[in-house]
């Protein structure tokens, strides 16, 4: 049967999916702030910077294939819209397949890219060496980190939420005990941290795989690899066509982090560690929000499926209201605690009067990149990748241009720069979506 929420529930609904998808993205921050808390007990600056560089790189190399997430969420809200059981099979057993041949190829490709990707980030030293050491452990997590994310994307396209909160809790749970396991009682230092999270991304997936396969839909992917019609020209085209976009959305924003780790690494080890501290408040915030992408992308893939212009129309409206009132308390919160919490990162002096120094801009964030966020999910959902895509290349082309004419402000210039880049994100969203709008339900 289609799905077909009143309007008056829009709210209620948009906080059933987005509350647990709040609460799963707060259990991943917390590996990475355990990451950085456990290795500032050292007060070791490099070593810091090291975990700092090898996680932004390991971000770089896995997060633009986030698309698998992504689409998966998007095609399975829709084909719940549309109320086809078979098709949410087919696109479990069809981003399955992706996740496994991207996986094969990172392990292929594993030899040259460590070393390319700490030449890309300028690590120099001792900073190196301890990265290295970093990357290499936690590479072998890569391909499950692809599988988890297709698992992911289906669960919450059937508004399974709750399953995938209590798998993230568990799991980043066991991420934390390894982490003080290892690095302060082992003293494995950076490789610690790193099989940590090895650790953790073996257990999720096995915990989501046993939930993936007591639903229904999933023996619909089991039938559905074994039949032609999955692996059709037509039905490929439309997820690669999904996926291509969503790819090269994500590649210009993982560029933006990564340039973003390369000009503070330049700044040396005591700026890199204090924006690397920073940046993790950064994503805790972005992660806590995200919620509300992730609710968008269900219930605008699920109106796009329905064809229900309307239920879209509410369901956008209802999620900028309520993200944007969220973006203020955090902006509010990171207010009045911001500066001591990222001092209780690291017990080096320095960085910890360097994080203070910059960090106004992590409380501006939450409120002034909120609407990229919900628009993001809108967009997805939609299945209008290519508008964001767009939209997206124009933002990094205004960034790219704020890092040289801001340059001579050092630090502060990088984070004025990374700040303008959410706002013209969303600027450009909020001006294509009226269009898109109409040519999507023209016959609404």
């Amino acid at each position: 049967m289609t799905l077909q929420p009143p309007q008056h529930s829009t709210a209620r609904l948009l906080w059933t999916i987005a509350l647990p998808a709040m609460l799963t993205n707060v259990a991943t921050a917390l590996f990475g702030l355990a990451d950085m808390w456990a290795i500032g007990r050292l007060g070791d600056a490099p070593a810091q910077g090291a975990v700092e560089l090898g996680a932004k790189f390991m971000m770089g190399l896995l997060n633009v294939f986030n698309f698998l997430r992504t689409s998966t969420v998007a095609l399975t809200a829709q084909s719940a819209g549309s109320g086809d059981r078979t098709a949410q099979g087919e696109t479990l057993a069809r981003a399955m397949a992706v996740a496994l041949g991207i996986g094969a190829l990172l392990l292929v490709a594993m030899p040259w890219a460590i070393p390319a990707g700490l030449d890309l980030l300028e690590a120099r030293a001792q900073v190196r060496a301890d990265a290295h050491v970093y990357i290499g452990i936690r590479y072998w997590a890569g391909p499950v980190w692809l599988g988890n994310c297709v698992l992911v994307g289906w669960l919450i396209g059937q508004r399974l939420v709750r399953p995938v909160l209590v798998v993230e809790i568990a799991a980043n749970a066991v991420h934390i005990a390894l982490d003080l396991f290892l690095v302060l009682v082992m003293h494995w230092g950076v490789a610690g941290v790193a099989s940590a999270t090895l650790g953790s991304e073996l257990l999720k997936f096995l915990l989501l795989a046993a939930i993936v396969l007591r639903q229904p839909s999933a023996r619909e992917a089991f039938a559905a690899a074994r039949q032609r019609t999955t692996w059709h020209r037509d039905a490929l085209a439309r997820l690669f066509a999904l996926n291509r976009d969503l790819f090269a959305r994500t590649l210009l924003l993982t560029g933006a982090i990564l340039i973003f780790a390369r000009a503070g690494a330049q700044q040396g080890p005591v700026t890199l560690a204090a924006n690397g501290i920073l940046f993790q408040l950064f994503m805790l915030s972005t992660l806590i929000l995200d919620g509300f992408e992730s609710a968008s992308q269900v219930l605008c893939g699920e109106a796009q499926g329905a064809g229900d212009r309307a239920r879209f129309t509410t369901a956008v409206r209802a999620a900028l209201l309520w993200g944007g009132g969220t973006g203020l308390v955090l902006t509010l919160a990171y207010a009045v605690a911001g500066a001591p919490l990222a001092a209780w990162f690291s017990t080096d002096p320095r960085v910890v009067a360097t994080t203070g120094s910059y960090i106004g801009w992590v409380i501006a964030l939450p409120l002034v990149g909120v609407a990229s966020f919900v628009l993001d999910g809108v967009f997805v959902g939609a299945g209008w990748t290519r508008a964001m895509l767009g939209t997206m290349a124009v933002a990094m082309t205004l960034y790219l241009a704020l890092l040289w004419l801001l340059h001579p402000l050092g630090n502060h210039g990088l984070w004025a720069a990374f700040t303008v880049f959410f706002v013209v994100r969303a600027a450009g969203q909020f001006l294509v979506l009226p269009g898109r709008t109409r040519r999507s339900f023209s016959a609404s």
